[in-house]
């Protein structure tokens, strides 16, 4: 097997190819992801998105009627007239907005930087704009301009502050961009006399971006927003004023091809880290503006894991809120926040400034990293406790110094199996969330890296537990039944989701595909797919969800050795509930 470092590089080659994004980060950016600027941002690892606007005044109806998807696109989904939507503003008067109490919510769970709403695609801003009085100030009877004072606020508790700015689509501006235009699809509101997109940019998106660049102190982070109908023309005028504030970063979604200082993966963590510097956003529940009957909410004890699943890949977790239109935040995003607070006091230190993992699969858990003066800590994040109290550190050449528990430092005894490493945690109380232990290495981590792999005989295993799940935004969600090797994917109800597999491979060429599954129905449809071949195919119902049955479906060529990667993607039309096992790759 190859070594981690090779695996990464590999990978990087690999996703390079795949992704097919240029690596302009956009005009006059030379060297804009340099150390300098984003030291305190790989730092704080753990940031809060805040989605308020007018849309959380209906929160999610409208004239009695539950509008579906996510409450801040009411407006669009809604098909509601700009002068009907405008209404709202003279309703909204949220007097328990409290900046102050904000910061210290986000600064007890351990949050580092907070990203807000200046203004979303419903055109209205969310602060004291003179370019445009359809604002929280001139439009409604609150006459405080909240972003004010919640800079000032950040300013004081040391703060970092970023401002989310929908710089193309603008629904209320005649020349705002909006979703489907791109497919010449009509604006919905015919009584709006349209005028040119450039004309938007120049009325609004300019100078609004210059206000909140100009006038609330050191902005951080300049977040945009779908680039939808934006030109290399309108996104050099907007970067240009990006010099307004020297450090700030920006994220990759001013212009489709310009990747800005971060990618920003949305509602899901990448299988892998990826060669780029990277941020997830998600929400606590489904919708990022507040929605009243959206009760979907994540447990804390999935939040935090995600915290140490995205770390332990080398990004950022920017966990959403969406406050209330009397400017609250819900409760149950106040309690997931206490609760990640109090974990964060006492393991802050295996997320703070980590690097990612040097291990490719770890069953029980996750693992962050951090290099020392005399060499480095490894995090482990042990997520489930075995039942035998065991854990395996595989193929871990360095030498170990110490394993001890991070919230109290207790000695945790190990024994070393050559090239592995086996904890005892029977004697210890586990965390409910994830219970974190301090491995002191020496040197840089020399790790042997257990990705699956052809053998002698020309198979390949890819039991379920070594795939990557990849779930949609929104819907439900595929999971593993347990963290182990004998894992299957089950909850594997919605076509969205697809399962990778990465694996080295010392053949080219044809390889018959044997997939190990369960299903009631007659039969699922889905695509084999690789980096250079795409192959449909099905399985047969099983009769019973728990009754796994291994079936050959299909064949798939492989035109080269190396890093490899295989996705189970389904067929959307032909798709029913499907637990599964795993595959094998069996060279013809």
């Amino acid at each position: 097997m190859k070594t981690f470092l090779i695996f990464f590089l590999s990978l990087i080659l690999f996703i390079n190819c795949q992704q097919q994004k240029t690596t302009d980060a956009g005009p006059d950016n030379e060297g804009s992801t340099g150390e300098d600027k984003m030291t305190w941002w790989k730092e704080a690892r753990f940031g809060l998105f805040i989605h308020w606007g007018l849309y959380a005044l209906p929160a999610g109806e409208w004239k009695g009627e539950k509008i579906s998807g996510i409450s801040e696109w009411i407006m669009l989904n809604g098909r509601i007239p700009v002068q009907e939507y405008e209404k709202l503003a003279e309703d909204f008067n949220p007097v328990k907005f409290d900046a102050e109490a904000w910061v210290k919510m986000a600064k007890e769970a351990g949050m580092k930087y907070i990203v807000i709403t200046s203004k979303h695609h419903d055109g209205f801003a969310m602060y004291h704009s003179r370019v445009n009085p359809y604002n929280i100030v001139d439009a409604t009877s609150f006459d405080r301009d909240p972003l004010k004072e919640l800079a000032e606020a950040c300013q004081k508790q040391g703060m970092k502050l970023g401002f989310y700015h929908s710089q193309a689509q603008d629904w209320h501006h005649p020349g705002g961009a909006y979703w489907g235009m791109r497919n010449n699809e009509p604006y919905w509101d015919q009584s709006v006399e349209r005028v040119p997109f450039m004309t938007y940019i120049e009325e609004k998106a300019y100078p609004q971006v210059e206000e909140i660049l100009n006038n609330y102190g050191d902005v951080a982070i300049m977040w945009w927003d779908t680039p939808v109908g934006m030109t290399e023309e309108s996104a050099e005028k907007l970067h240009r004023l990006l010099e307004l504030q020297p450090g700030i970063l920006e994220n990759n979604r001013l212009y489709g091809p310009w990747n800005g200082d971060f990618s920003t993966p949305e509602q899901h963590i990448p299988p892998t880290g990826l060669d780029y510097d990277w941020e997830v956003c998600m929400t606590m529940n489904t919708s990022w503006g507040y929605k009243s009957y959206d009760d979907n909410w994540k447990s804390t004890e999935t939040l935090i894991r995600n915290l140490a699943d995205i770390a332990s890949k080398g990004g950022n977790f920017l966990l959403n809120v969406g406050p209330t239109a009397e400017g609250e935040f819900p409760q149950p995003s106040v309690d997931r926040l206490r609760e990640m607070g109090q974990w964060m006091k006492t393991n802050g230190e295996s997320i703070y400034g980590t690097e990612a993992s040097p291990f490719f699969k770890l069953f029980w858990g996750r693992c962050t990293s951090k290099k020392t003066d005399l060499g480095h800590i490894l995090y482990l994040h042990v997520f489930d406790i075995p039942t035998d109290g065991r854990i395996l550190v595989p193929g871990i050449r360095n030498e170990v110094k110490n394993i001890g528990l991070l919230r109290d430092g207790t000695d945790v005894p190990y024994e070393d199996q050559g090239e592995d490493i086996l904890v005892d945690l029977s004697g210890l109380t586990a965390d409910p969330y994830n219970t974190v232990l301090k491995m002191e290495i020496s040197g840089e981590p020399d790790v042997i890296s257990n990705m699956p792999g052809e053998n002698k005989e020309g198979l390949v295993r890819l039991p379920a537990a070594y795939g990557f799940i990849h779930n949609p935004g929104y819907g439900g969600h595929a999971s593993l039944s347990e963290l182990s090797e004998n894992a299957y994917v089950t909850h594997w109800i919605d076509p969205g989701a697809r399962v990778e597999f990465i694996f080295s491979l010392e053949t080219p060429g044809k390889y018959d595909v044997l997939m190990n599954g369960a299903t009631t129905a007659s039969r699922v449809g889905f695509t084999l797919e690789t980096p250079s071949a795409s192959v449909e195919s099905f399985y047969k119902g099983t009769g019973d969800l728990m009754d796994f049955q291994e079936q050959q479906t299909g064949t798939i060529e492989f035109e080269k050795s190396g890093v490899m990667v295989i996705t189970i993607q389904p067929d959307g039309e032909n798709w029913s509930e499907f637990n599964f096992k795993g595959i094998k790759l069996v060279k013809k």
